[in-house]
């Protein structure tokens, strides 16, 4: 905590006399309260004034209510232009944003109306509606087999508790859009983002115990449900199962029904909204999965609670310009603001320390959290004002880890949403979940260095209570036959906890089972491998009595293969035949480093330098040597310029490095001899000519006849954003030309330009694609697709040529390139797919010196 010193600009003894506990009092705030107390004193003036005025006038009191009427109109009215005027500003800062959110939410637009990141799905809409009675049946038989069942054995003052009528209404739920991850994934899967909106008109009508009843006559559920269906296989079904969740928790309202105060009861006090949400929480929302197996093949384990992703540690660093909440004076006097964040990520969620009396605080704290799912799963971040009463929002802010995933690190100010102003600043690592236990490293000060994923299948004969498996003690003792008699018949209630020093989770309960079954994932943050320990206890639900015990070290899981262990546990101080069935593993976490930065000014390079780079034909082997991967891109001359196509986020470090090495090879093109002459360029004189080649290519060997302007160009040529993937089902090679940046200026207003693609050794007029022409800007964007039929096989032994176009020549004679790459389809991963920035070059041209 700060000082009081820091707190009040005139020290301690300024804040003990606005506290009251002092005897001394210094001028500033004796000042303080003079003109508090003088505000305060004519603001009441000028409110009763004009009513004394009016009755020492005489006047009729019409003339008060006509004025307070007045005053009210004129406040709503301008209140009313407020919101009229942030909303414009709103619209002109976030435009899309607005527009997007207002149409998807408020209007239902036609099929053939589509957004950038949501699809409509209408024919979903329909089967749903078509379904729906026979998923009114199907909840009928749950609610009364299974979910009654589980209410009676809850509690004891629900033991008569029973559905009388269920009725899932006329309305199905809606799907208001949908999105879909194909490149983004691996390639044996498909994962789907699906917008519900539920606000059906459900009649549920249960019996807690004559003559309490209740019932549910309404219910609205929001929230965004993400379904993946993997693995996908060569046989039917094609799919192996599919998982569904909701990624964070919905938004949950019921129309209760019933006893008066039925919520208050003690028979149905758990039974409450949120407690509701806690338990599809429990079953649906992330890191839970409802999982369907199709084929017997898939591990339910695995689809239940796979690894997670990775992990990002959050440093909560200050923020600036926050709003001022706390007043004084009934408002007239404009004060601070305590702040403090909550960061939550799923059903976790943190809550900072509070900074007193600041409008820049600073908290220096760093959190870690366990991402399942990114792109999609998120960081909710909401700022208060902390009050005595009722804490005040200073505004809110929402990151996909997804941006986290492909940056790798992250440190930079993040707007708040829903306020004026204020900024926070938020430093975010991603983790990577290694196996490799040299990477191990412990921290000093308190970061994690691993992660444990612990995965609870089931147990098996859990004893009743401390009778039970004390029975065996005395089998040869002269109280076995009393304690046979005396033994307890009834299946315990049981449940698991889980701790890892000071760290604890529970299970879920399960309800008179010698052999409970949970299917429960956990996860835990380990700091020192060597010397911290799982504990897990079963216990009995009601009195907490301890069933069983198994102590797992950390470090045993460091001499495993993968560094897992799975298999069934003796329960000690348990039952002679007690197990516990469970898998650990255990990941090492390691920082990603971020993709490397494109240098788009390289320095001036020695002229003999730059004079052996443009002869081709004299290249030595420590000019080869040179251009080798390993070289930094600062030593390399713009004609040599290498592309650096990078993997997608997917993609691990060593397939990346992998892709760097590769994509290098593509320059290498351009400096071999050999090569340039099986690449040979032409000026064509025929358009009509099917095998004609296109009149943009040229001869590197004869050099080529660039403008003036762009032979005196010494700094980089600009980079080109390409997506390259290939298509298994649809055999197809799918090449995206996203969009260029830093392009050469052709003239003062921009460049004219267009992209041209050539997949080599097709150069025919035919095979060339060609994106549209994007007019004065020297940053274009094309969002242009582009599909070459050929196999994968073939595909990887083809080379992609790529060049920008100006579209408006300099000289009917000269060159219209402005940029240039070429790809070596066979050094990427082309079923993957790759998303990367590459630098553009010219290799035919020869600088001025």
């Amino acid at each position: 905590m700060a000082s009081d010193g820091q707190m009040y600009p005139g020290g301690p003894a300024q804040a003990a006399g606005l506290g009251g506990s002092s005897e001394q009092l210094n001028s500033s705030a004796v000042n303080r309260l003079l003109m508090e107390f003088l505000m305060y004193f004519g603001r009441a003036v000028f409110l009763f004034y004009p009513v004394y005025l009016t009755g020492y006038l005489g006047l009729s009191i019409s003339w008060v209510l006509l004025c307070m009427l007045m005053v009210t109109w004129w406040k709503k009215n301008r209140r009313w232009k407020d919101a009229r005027i942030g909303g414009a500003i709103e619209f002109v800062d976030n435009e899309t944003r607005v527009i997007n959110t207002g149409l998807k939410s408020d209007l239902q637009m036609a099929t053939w109306v589509q957004f950038a990141d949501v699809e409509k799905v209408q024919w979903v809409n329909k089967v749903l509606e078509q379904a729906w009675p026979f998923f009114g049946m199907y909840m009928e038989k749950f609610l009364k087999e299974t979910i009654q069942t589980t209410v009676r054995q809850s509690s004891a003052a629900l033991k008569t508790f029973s559905f009388t009528k269920v009725h899932f209404g006329h309305i199905p739920p809606r799907i208001t859009g949908m999105k879909a991850y194909t490149h983004e994934v691996d390639h044996r899967e498909v994962v789907l983002d699906l917008n519900i909106s539920y606000d059906g008109d459900v009649d549920i009508d249960a019996e807690v115990k004559p003559p309490i009843t209740a019932g549910v006559k309404g219910l609205e559920l929001k929230g965004m449900l993400r379904v993946i269906l993997e693995p996908l296989i060569g046989e039917a079904p094609l799919v192996g199962g599919v998982t569904f969740f909701f990624i964070r928790r919905p938004t949950l309202q019921i129309n209760w029904t019933g006893a008066t105060n039925l919520l208050d009861t003690p028979a149905f006090s758990s039974l409450s909204e949120e407690t509701i949400m806690d338990i599809i929480a429990s079953l649906m929302v992330l890191p839970n999965r409802m999982c369907i197996p199709l084929i017997d093949q898939v591990k339910v384990d695995q689809m239940r609670f796979p690894l997670p992703r990775g992990v990002v540690r959050v440093h909560l660093l200050e923020a600036r310009d926050l709003v001022a909440k706390d007043t004084y004076m009934m408002g007239l006097v404009k004060g601070k603001s305590d702040p403090y964040t909550i960061l939550r990520v799923g059903n976790r969620h943190v809550k900072s320390k509070t900074v007193k009396e600041n409008l820049h605080p600073k908290w220096n704290e760093v959190y870690e959290f366990v991402v399942h799912e990114a792109p999609g799963q998120e960081l909710e971040m909401e700022l208060y004002d902390e009050d005595t009463d009722k804490d005040d929002l200073l505004g809110t802010y929402n990151l996909d880890f997804g941006e986290v995933k492909k940056e790798k690190q992250m440190d930079k100010w993040f707007p708040l949403e829903g306020v004026p102003n204020g900024e926070v600043r938020l430093k975010l690592q991603w983790l990577s979940l290694q196996t490799d236990s040299s990477l191990l490293k412990e921290s000093t000060d308190g970061l994690a260095c691993a992660m444990l994923a612990v995965y609870l299948d089931n147990a098996s004969n859990i004893p009743k209570d401390h009778s039970e498996f004390t029975e065996h003690q005395h089998k040869h003792g002269r109280h076995s036959k009393e304690a046979r008699l005396t033994r307890r018949t009834p299946n315990p209630n049981s449940f698991v906890e889980f701790s890892v020093d000071k760290e604890v989770q529970k299970s879920k309960v399960a309800y008179a089972s010698k052999d409970p079954v949970f299917e429960e994932g956990f996860t835990f943050f380990v700091h020192n491998v060597r010397t911290q320990q799982l504990i897990v206890q079963v216990k009995e639900h009601e009195k907490k009595t301890l069933l069983g015990v198994l102590n797992l070290p950390l470090s045993r899981l460091l001499s495993t293969s993968n560094m897992m262990v799975d298999q069934r546990f003796p329960l000690e101080r348990s039952g002679a035949n007690s197990q516990i069935k469970l898998k650990a593993t255990l990941r090492v976490l390691t920082e990603d480093l971020p993709p490397p930065k494109i240098v788009l000014d390289p320095p001036p390079q020695p002229k003999q330098q730059t004079s052996q780079s443009s002869q081709g034909g004299n290249t030595g082997p420590s000019t080869a040597a040179s251009s080798s991967p390993e070289v930094p891109s600062n030593n390399i001359p713009v004609a040599s310029s290498p592309s650096r196509l990078a993997p997608s986020q997917n993609g691990s470090n060593e397939d990346y490095l992998a892709h760097r090495r590769g994509s290098y090879l593509a320059g290498e093109t351009w400096k071999s001899p050999s090569s340039a002459q099986n690449m040979r360029r032409f000026d064509s004189h025929s358009l009509l000519s099917e095998n004609s080649l296109a009149s943009s290519r040229f001869d590197l060997s004869d050099g080529a006849s660039y403008p003036e302007a762009i032979r005196k160009h010494q700094g980089s040529f600009g980079e080109i954003n390409l997506t390259v993937r290939f298509a298994t089902l649809r055999n197809k090679l799918i090449v995206l030309v996203n969009s260029c940046r830093n392009l050469f200026p052709c003239s003062e207003n921009g460049t004219d330009s267009y992209v041209r693609l050539y997949l080599l050794p097709d150069q025919t007029w035919r095979h060339r694609k060609k994106t549209h022409v994007k007019k004065r800007t020297v940053n274009p964007v094309f969002n242009d697709k582009f599909e070459f039929d050929v196999s994968l096989e073939e595909a990887q032994t083809r080379k992609l040529d790529v060049s920008v176009k100006n579209n408006r020549m300099f000289h009917t004679r000269e060159r219209k390139d402005i940029g240039m790459v070429l790809l070596d389809l066979s050094q990427l991963d082309l079923a993957r797919g790759i998303t990367e920035w590459v630098e553009l070059s010219l290799p035919g041209l020869k600088k001025s010196l």
